[in-house]
Formats: structure tokens, sequence, C-alpha cells
């Protein structure tokens, strides 16, 4: 079995960012192998399964979670890029790589952070029904929410957004993690991520509860964030011309940071970039293999 080697993706404390095992080299590998790697790590794990590829893109990404594969992942993204970097494997700042989610493009340059590319995002209002069942599952009163309004946002996935009105309250939630999933089937959602405003322009407090990944949540969720961005902009509480900076993972104790900017086209926004870092998890190389 490949190695796969851990990093920690938008990390912004010592502790902090979302761990992602990355195998540089994985196109022998069959998608049962990629899962166990993932369910046995227990983290979304990323997958170079090609380079020099036809057709435009120059890598070939593929994503699973200890329970299934994923269509696109932001920090395993990042992370997987990091690495091929540091390996001498990126040759050009700008980067495209294909997706079960389609084509992402990056920029590399010869260190510090790197960006990725997420399409404009889609918002959808969730029916009052549907929102009492969100409030019910994450133990709040629809009266603690500072927008009347969840919305349903995707770049990538659909995860839903409850704005709650202080980050003490977000970081106090202990959610029925038994309902989670089926609610995520009713309202057509892949996660639930609950936020509270900061109180710095563009700052925005986050959690993410996933639907089925195998983990109940998450220290720091790259598509969730540029959904997250596109949501602000439909409540009013940003615009165009903003860096939105996504603090996740603290009440974990894994603080991190993800920044999404706006790319746009005269008035209209084109597309949204998701940036961030990485560090070695402590040092740690992982060789994962199957789950007896």
């Amino acid at each position: 079995m490949p190695t796969a080697v851990v990093v920690r993706v938008f990390p912004c404390s010592a502790a902090g960012g979302n761990p992602a095992p990355i195998v540089l080299d994985a196109s022998k590998m069959s998608g049962e192998e990629m899962r166990m790697i993932a369910e046995a790590s227990g983290h979304e794990s990323g997958f170079v399964v090609s380079s020099n590829m036809t057709g435009g893109s120059d890598f070939h990404f593929r994503y699973f979670v200890p329970n299934h594969e994923m269509e696109m992942c932001g920090h395993a993204t990042i992370g997987a890029l990091w690495l091929l970097r540091d390996a001498g494997r990126i040759a050009n700042t700008e980067v495209a790589i294909e997706t079960l989610s389609g084509r992402i493009d990056a920029i590399v340059p010869p260190e510090g952070p790197i960006s990725i590319s997420q399409p404009a995002g889609d918002v959808a209002v969730v029916s009052e029904v549907n929102k009492r069942l969100v409030c019910e599952v994450l133990g709040v009163e629809p009266g603690a929410l500072c927008e009347t309004t969840l919305l349903n946002a995707r770049t990538s996935r659909v995860k839903t957004l409850i704005a709650l009105a202080r980050p003490e309250q977000l970081h106090a939630l202990d959610p029925d993690f038994s309902r989670i999933e089926n609610v995520c089937d009713i309202i057509g959602s892949t996660g639930l991520y609950p936020i509270a405003m900061g109180n710095e322009a563009g700052v925005v407090h986050a959690r993410q509860f996933p639907k089925s990944s195998g983990y109940p949540e998450d220290a720091a969720t790259g598509i969730a964030a540029s959904a997250l961005a596109f949501g602000l902009l439909h409540w009013g509480r940003a615009v165009p011309t903003d860096l939105v900076r996504v603090f996740q993972g603290e009440a974990m104790g894994r603080a991190s940071e993800i920044l999404v900017s706006f790319e746009r086209d005269g008035e209209a926004v084109r597309r949204c970039w998701i940036h961030g870092s990485c560090t070695l998890d402590d040092g740690k190389i992982a060789s994962l293999g199957k789950a007896n």
C-alpha cells in the first residue's frame, strides 16, 4: 500500500488545521483501497491518480472520506498541491486539476499560501418546515438566529448555512448527531454549517457537521467556506470586494483559518478563490494499510 503523508491544512494555531492524508502516487490504487486509507486515518484523504494529462489538466485528484468517495475536497486539494510543490512536481504557477466536481484551477507560488478556484455559488432558501428541523437537531431556538432564513448554498456540494447571533452560541452547540444524516437527506444537504459573525468586518466563525462522512465534525472545510461566501452575499453581509475570513475548528481545539475572495467580471461575480497554507502533521508519515 502506498504511503500517505498527513498534512494539516488551514492551520492558525499550533494544533490547528484539518488533517488530510495525501498519497502522491495513487495511479495503481483501487477506489476501495483509497477509501480504506481514509477509514484507517479517520480523515478525508486526497489521492493524485495521474499527472501530465491531456485535455488541459495537469493532474487528476480523487478524494475519499471513511464512508465513500467525494467529488471535491478543498483542504485535501491544497494539501496535495503543497506536497507536490515540495516534491518539485509543480512546473508552473498556474495548475489545472481534474476532479469529479469538474476542473479546478490553482495558483501555486514557489512558496507561501496556495489558492484554488470554485465556481460561482448557487443559493436557495430553506423552507420554514425544514428550518425547524435543522434548529431542533442543532438544539437552538429560531429566536437565536441573526438571519431568519437558512440557506442551502453550494460551489461544489450543498451546505446548509445557519447564522447564529453570537460566537459563544456557536461554540456551545451540542447537536443530535444521530439525526443529522436524516435531516440532511430531507433538506438536500451534505452538511450543516452554523456560523456567527465576528467583531471585525469579513470575519466569520463556523462549525461543520457533515451528513455521513464517518466523523462528526470538521476542523476546516474549504468548500463549505466558499459556499458561505455566496451565502453572505445573499444575506447582504458581504460585498464582492470583500475578503472573507472563516475561523473554524475553534470548538475542537484545532483553530483554522480559511480565506475566500471573489473574482469579478465587471459587476458580476465569476467565481471565488479559496486560499490556505499547510504544515506537516507533526512531521508524521502514516503507512496506512488495509483494515482488518
